[in-house]
């Protein structure tokens, strides 16, 4: 994969961590943020090749997006940035998880089994390419994650088989197995393994671990 330019919107962990991976890599990125503020340390030990804007500016630096916002709030950015989105991969690994809290460690969402928040944002922004990617792992495994086992496996869902085939690249370079789900409506399988993930780190604080597909 070429070099290009990498447009992350968004400023906490995710976004920082794959910001800096894809800056080993080669690639330029733009971390989007409202409040630049927020990013000065990053930026500070991020490199030449890493800069800081806007969610406006972030999203018209990217030629592949990745959105690392809260899913509360994905919908609304992804609306007023249609636009700059517009025939682009967008590496969305937000999850639709609900301001209640988790109930005997498990995630309450504002979607249900019959919708998914990359449909929600597909629709609302029908011109990008949405691919669902980095949705069920902790931050500080999502780039070079090391298990004794091996590879684990990313669970990826979208309607665009060129955008697949880029984030499959990505994840690739990133040491990951790439598991290809099918179309968007896959999310909604995909994105409630975020709950399962999440249960052993908030009944137990066990938070090192990932999922891994076996195939006979």
């Amino acid at each position: 994969m070429e070099h290009k330019n990498i447009g992350i919107l968004g400023s906490g962990q995710v976004a920082q961590v794959l910001g800096i991976g894809f800056l080993k890599l080669g690639h330029n990125v733009m971390l989007g943020t409202r409040d630049a503020s927020k990013l000065s340390d990053w930026r500070a030990k991020a490199g030449p090749h890493a800069r800081v804007g806007s969610f406006e500016e972030a999203a018209g630096f990217g030629e592949i997006i990745v959105l690392a916002v809260k899913g509360l709030v994905a919908e609304e950015l992804v609306k007023k940035l249609e636009s700059r989105l517009s025939g682009k991969t967008v590496i969305d690994t937000t999850n639709p998880i609900a301001a209640a809290p988790p109930q005997n460690g498990v995630l309450k969402y504002f979607t249900d089994l019959n919708n998914s928040l990359l449909e929600i944002l597909q629709k609302a922004c029908p011109a990008a390419n949405f691919v669902k990617a980095f949705n069920s792992v902790g931050n500080v495994r999502m780039v070079n994650p090391s298990f004794t086992e091996g590879k684990p496996t990313m669970f990826i869902a979208g309607n665009s088989e060129a955008a697949k085939a880029e984030v499959v690249t990505i994840l690739e370079k990133f040491g990951w197995d790439v598991a290809d789900m099918g179309k968007a409506e896959a999310s909604r399988a995909i994105e409630p393994l975020c709950m399962l993930w999440c249960i052993p780190g908030l009944v137990k604080n066990q938070w090192s671990h990932a999922f891994k597909l076996l195939l006979a």
